[in-house]
Order: structure tokens, then C-alpha cells, then sequence
């Protein structure tokens, strides 16, 4: 059956698409307190959620975004939590600085040692990480026992990421584990509540990317 509809996309030119998406955003989010640095990872993170609830909750260390920048453009490693971030991580804009993304929760190690400690894979991988990703960026979207134990390490002086994008999204430790990670004075972006996820964490990884690559 061959099912028709009035309906005529403005257009379908992918560019304008953006733009025009961008500029509704813009002008539905109206008056905010974000610096212009900032803004752009809003603004991405808003376009990946339709959700301005969750833009207006973007809670970001003053140095984030410029550490974010340094990082990426010196090469370091940016770590998702799990391989849907990783997949949604633009990697050419990370690669061309010589950097890489790397997801360590279904490593073999991880998943053995895990298992012995009877704890999630998601902490350990974060143990894992820190001894290959000093001054990276850490992208945790989905998984709060990650960030909660990426916030001990940093508490514990074992862990000095460049930047940490803790936006894990759920009803279980969720909300406060992003509530801890906006107490600390390291480079961090984060929301408030139970929204967040890969889309989102992945947006804003991205927004910064973009940043970096401007800059020539």
C-alpha cells in the first residue's frame, strides 16, 4: 500500500538542517548564564536530547572547556565508559592530534578481575584506565559506579584527568555520583538529576572537538 503525507520537510540539505537547528535552539533557550566558550556544548547537547531541561542543567568547571581543548590538541587518550560513547565519538577530530578513544569495560582482564571482585566491570575498567590515561578526557555517560570510582581515584591522588565528562544517565546513584563529581576542583562538565547518557556525553565530547579543530 502506498501511504503519502502533505508533510515537506524545510529542507534536506544535511548543513541547513543543522543550522536551522541550531538557530531554534538559540532562540527557544532565550536568556542563560553560560560563557561563550560554554555555550557550544549546550547548545550540542541539546540538539542530541531536544531537551532544554537537560541544557539548562549543564553544571561545567570554569577551566573545562579549555582543558578539554589542551587535552585533545596534546594528544591525549579520551576514555569512554562503554562502547556506545565510544561509537558516537567523532574520532577523526581526536586522531588527527594523535590521540585515541578507548573503552576498556569488555577487555578480558577487566571482565576476570571484576568477577573475582565481585564488583562491576565498570569501576574496574576505570582502574585500568588511569594507568594509561594520565591527563586524558574520561566520557561516562551510562555508567555511575564508573564516575563514583573515577572520583575516588581523584580523591585519592591516583587519577589526574584532563578533563572528566560524567554525565551518566539513570535512577540508581545516577544523579548523586554527578552531584559528587561537581564538588571537585578538576576540569568537569556534568548535568544535574537522573537525565544523561551516551548521546549526550558524546555531544559534548564532540562540541570540544570541534572547538579544538578550529583553532587550526
Amino acid at each position: 500500500m502506498d501511504f503519502k503525507t502533505e508533510f515537506k520537510p524545510m529542507t534536506v540539505q544535511p548543513q541547513e538542517i543543522e543550522d536551522l537547528s541550531f538557530q531554534i535552539i538559540t532562540d527557544e533557550l532565550g536568556e542563560h548564564s553560560f560563557t561563550e566558550e560554554q555555550y557550544p556544548v549546550v547548545q550540542r547537547v541539546i540538539h542530541a536530547s531536544a531537551d532544554f531541561d537537560l541544557g539548562r542543567s549543564l553544571v561545567f568547571h570554569p577551566d573545562a572547556v579549555k582543558s578539554g581543548i589542551e587535552a585533545i590538541r596534546s594528544g591525549k587518550i579520551v576514555v569512554a565508559d562503554v562502547q556506545m560513547v565510544q561509537v558516537g565519538i567523532s574520532k577523526n577530530r581526536i586522531e588527527k592530534f594523535g590521540g585515541e578513544v578507548k573503552v576498556y569495560i569488555s577487555d578480558r582482564d577487566v571482565m576476570e578481575e571484576a568477577k573475582r571482585l565481585n564488583t562491576t566491570r565498570a569501576i574496574i575498567s576505570m582502574r585500568k584506565a588511569i594507568k594509561e590515561a594520565d591527563g586524558g578526557i574520561f566520557c561516562i555517560g551510562n555508567a555511575p559506579t564508573a564516575l563514583l570510582e573515577l572520583i575516588r581515584m581523584v580523591k585519592e591522588g591516583e587519577a589526574k584527568p584532563g578533563l572528566v565528562i560524567g554525565m551518566p544517565v539513570g535512577f540508581v546513584s545516577a544523579a548523586e555520583s554527578k552531584e559528587e563529581l561537581a564538588k571537585l576542583d578538576i576540569p568537569f562538565i556534568t548535568n544535574m538529576g537522573r537525565k544523561g547518557g551516551s548521546p549526550v556525553t558524546v555531544a559534548a565530547l564532540n562540541a570540544i572537538s570541534i572547538m579544538a579543530e578550529r583553532l587550526g
